[in-house]
């Protein structure tokens, strides 16, 4: 799944007349408002840049008078300046019908119209403006359009015709540069603007931006610091971070100042740093801590980040912004590919259908054959596994060669010693690498979905040449070793090697740490696994006393398997007890998920003793009792059926208070009988 961050075309190269105190925005006659004084009221609010207010007073002016060219005039602007940028084209398209002689309207309505996304309206309204005046402005218009449109042949000749030692000029080879993927011309480019113009914080996100995409994250952060320091020292005004507590404040909304300052994109561009270098709750401040906006005023690409960090707290919230997103385009690019799969993350496999069979315009230039081909086949494995098998195996085999083509590059640059061609193979090669490990896992999956552990790990050993030193592989051969039953001292050497790599045993994964106390358990460590244990609920002590209010479930999930293990084994008296002290505290630990697997092990107990299988002690009849009751009391607000795309849970029905009284009602019938 990609973050999205904004690529730059320039400074805006083009920016609406500023509005004098004193007179209209192009010279018309004076608003005619009620009350003398309403006309100064406009201007001042638009001084103060409180445009949303001046929008009121003047859609009660264009009631009165819908065809005044001065409330219209204004209107405009103060459209453009709220980044309405559709609103604003349709008030300039008004005023280029009632006043046809004045070209100024027509610049701006094909300004407007470049800012809403409407690139082709754009392009076509500013060849209708002859004034001499305005004719490099409309080059510089066109370059951008074209440049979002993707058409650098068409930028580059607009480019031409532009004055090549002007700084926006410069700025404009360097964006095409930066499309091209000449990341460090570009930075070259992007410096050389910014020395003669001095510090602009848009040039500066730009070569952050070039960095990041060039992997170099360092000099990227320091480009971004610099931005928010500055930010926050000129416009305290902006309440950057204000917002990190989980307080609502107040929006700032989009003005200009804050478009100007380039915070947003710097906020955006460094969590999507933390999220390359695998620091969500970094990621996830980072977008916090921007100034301060109402959901309906996000930018697409805060948006589209926002939904993408939020995905694990707030699934339905996460697909209804980028199924928002990609019904409104300009959307970031990568907006089509990422609900596509996370669609196929949480299984919805038949929406992940759907929406590929709705875009089809959207396959070539915003998916591209690999990823089109991996996504097809992934939806293929639910209703024909095998066909889908011989896709990947086909995938597979385009990346194995790749791999060792780059292997021999990297080879070769080794005898000629040649460092940097080193750097760059290997640097080929990881990028190789991190595209098969999905195919890789996609394919061993459908093995795994049958339960058929051999053939997963056949196909794991298969890879091992290329793969044998990556993250996620070895994670995984890890827990097929684990389901394999007979291979814990396999899966114990793995997951070991997935701990020791994290400094904080919190990090880990719940469920590896969980594994990896039952793979001790069947190997008769049983020391190894209550140290294990003990290091986790020392981590879990301090966590708490440093924040009280943060929740971390791994010593519970660590408990739980293991109490699930021995219930699997018939052993409920201890299985059940150490599910039950999976739990508490109740009111902290108890909720959907550790519910989910709690009830599975009573559920197995109940039907273990209506057979006869188990003798049903008192002392365990007490706890479970006990237990039941505590979670009829701590349960009532807890759902138990995950909302599913349009269908809503009845939280009166589906709560674990609702549960725990059936599962009362099981034992006590079981206990009497």
């Amino acid at each position: 799944v990609s973050f999205s961050v904004r690529g730059t075309f320039a400074r805006d190269l083009l920016e609406m007349t500023t509005v004098p105190q004193s007179v209209n925005a192009h010279g018309g006659m004076s608003v005619r408002v009620q009350g003398g004084n309403k006309t100064q009221m406009v201007y001042s609010l638009i001084r103060d840049g409180k445009y949303k207010e001046s929008v009121e007073i003047l859609d009660q002016e264009l009631q009165n008078h819908p065809n005044s060219r001065a409330a219209l005039s204004l209107l405009g602007y103060c459209y453009y300046y709220m980044q309405d940028f559709a609103s604003a084209a349709e008030t300039y398209d008004t005023l280029c019908t009632l006043c046809p002689m004045v070209e100024e309207y027509r610049v701006y309505w094909a300004q407007a119209m470049f800012k809403s996304g409407q690139y082709d309206e754009a392009i076509k309204a500013s060849h209708q403006i002859t004034d001499p005046q305005y004719s490099l402005r409309m080059v510089h218009l066109r370059a951008a359009a074209e440049y979002q449109r993707d058409d650098l042949v068409a930028t580059k000749k607009c480019v031409d015709q532009c004055i090549q030692s002007e700084p926006e000029t410069v700025v404009a080879h360097g964006c095409i540069a930066y499309k091209e993927a000449k990341y460090e011309y570009a930075i070259e480019k992007f410096t050389e603007a910014s020395n003669s113009l001095g510090y602009q914080a848009d040039l500066a996100y730009n070569i952050a931006l070039c960095h990041y995409k060039l992997k170099s994250y360092a000099p990227a952060l320091r480009y971004i610091a610099e931005i928010i320091e500055r930010g926050v020292k000129d416009h305290p005004e902006l309440s950057v971070g204000s917002n990190s507590d989980g307080i609502e404040v107040r929006s700032v909304g989009n003005s200009q100042t804050l478009k100007e300052t380039a915070l947003i994109e710097a906020f955006n561009l460094k969590a999507a740093i933390e999220y390359q270098l695998q620091n969500t709750a970094q990621a996830r401040e980072a977008l916090a801590d921007m100034p301060p906006r109402s959901e309906n005023e996000l930018d697409p690409v805060t948006l589209h980040n926002t939904a993408l960090m939020n995905m694990e707290q707030d699934p339905n919230g996460g697909f209804k912004k980028l199924k928002y997103l990609l019904l409104r385009p300009p959307f970031p690019a990568e907006t089509f590919g990422n609900l596509l799969l996370l669609c196929l993350k949480y299984q919805y496999y038949d929406l992940a259908a759907d929406v590929l069979a709705e875009n089809k315009s959207l396959h070539d230039t915003h998916l591209g054959k690999e990823l089109y081909d991996f996504l097809e086949a992934v939806i293929l494995t639910q209703s024909s596994p095998m066909e889908a098998y011989e896709k990947f195996d086909s995938l597979g085999s385009i990346h194995i060669d790749a791999l060792r083509r780059l292997t021999k590059e990297i080879q070769d640059a080794r005898i000629n010693r040649d460092t940097e061609a080193i750097k760059e193979a290997l640097k080929k090669f990881d990028a190789a690498l991190e595209r098969y490990i999905p195919v890789l896992m996609a394919q061993a999956k459908i093995y795994w979905d049958m339960k058929d552990y051999t053939q997963v790990e056949k196909k794991f050993r298969e890879s091992a040449e290329f793969c044998s030193e990556h993250d996620v592989w070895k994670l995984n051969i890890a827990h097929v070793f684990f389901m394999q039953e007979n291979k814990y001292d396999e899966a114990i050497r793995y997951y070991e090697l997935a701990v020791k790599k994290k400094h904080n045993i919190l990090d880990v994964t719940a469920i590896v740490l969980a594994n990896l106390c039952v793979s001790f358990i069947m190997t008769n460590r049983n020391e190894d696994a209550e140290e294990l244990m003990r290091n986790i609920e020392r981590e879990e002590e301090q966590v708490s006393f440093q924040d009280s209010g943060k929740q971390h479930y791994h010593l519970c999930i660590v408990n739980l398997v293991i109490g699930t293990l021995y219930c699997s084994k018939r052993n409920f008296p201890f299985g059940i007890s150490r599910i039950i002290k999976s739990l508490e505290p109740y009111q902290k630990k108890l909720n959907a998920d550790t519910w989910y697997y709690a009830k599975r092990c009573f559920l197995g107990l109940a039907e273990n003793l209506a057979k006869h299988m188990t003798v049903f002690e008192s002392d365990l009849y007490n706890e479970i009792m006990a237990f039941l009751d505590a979670a009829e009391e701590h349960g009532k607000g807890i759902l138990t059926v995950i909302d599913q795309q349009g269908q809503n849970a009845n939280p009166k029905l589906h709560n674990v208070a609702v549960e725990a009284r059936l599962l009362k009602r099981i034992f006590l019938r079981i206990h009497t009988s």
